[in-house]
């Protein structure tokens, strides 16, 4: 069995949704309803996997309150992959409002994930990377995606 924990916060019709943990076969989001949720915020932060079967189970989730308003947060890589592979992982009234953009320095080997905000780093009128990404010792970074890949969701609506 995976290591999964979800906890729903609800206040009146809105609800701030964390989940941590493994996405697969083994989920059972039958348990956690959104029936009579208007607003959902996912804090995605501690997501560590999610495989094909996790994803089935997602949409189909999410579809139980189609018309909800939807928003990601701190999406870590492994979200935004499924974002720009998977029809339907980010329904059409969902929005990403913070994700993680790897970064890695060759000579020291060192990775970073920085976070990208809607409005500072990123918006309607695209990305704006921050000016510069240094490691815990000075090191300069870079971006380690394809950016016309990766920031592919964007463009998307």
């Amino acid at each position: 069995m995976s290591k999964f924990e979800l906890k729903i916060d609800k206040n009146a019709d809105a609800a701030k949704i964390v989940i941590a943990g493994t996405i697969d076969e083994d989920v059972d989001f039958t348990q956690y309803s959104l029936t009579g949720i208007n607003q959902m915020e996912f804090d995605l932060n501690s997501v560590k996997s999610i495989n094909s079967c996790g994803i089935r189970e997602w949409i189909k989730w999410l579809g139980t309150n189609s018309k909800a308003k939807m928003t990601y947060i701190n999406c870590p890589k492994i979200i935004i992959d499924q974002i720009n592979m998977v029809d339907g992982f980010l329904p059409s009234n969902g929005r990403v409002l913070s994700f993680y953009v790897p970064y890695y320095n060759d000579d020291s080997g060192t990775e970073k994930n920085v976070l990208f905000r809607h409005g500072t780093e990123f918006g309607e009128a695209g990305v704006t990377p921050p000016g510069k990404v240094l490691d815990d010792i000075g090191n300069a970074m870079e971006m380690d995606v394809i950016e016309s890949k990766y920031f592919k969701f964007l463009n998307k609506k």
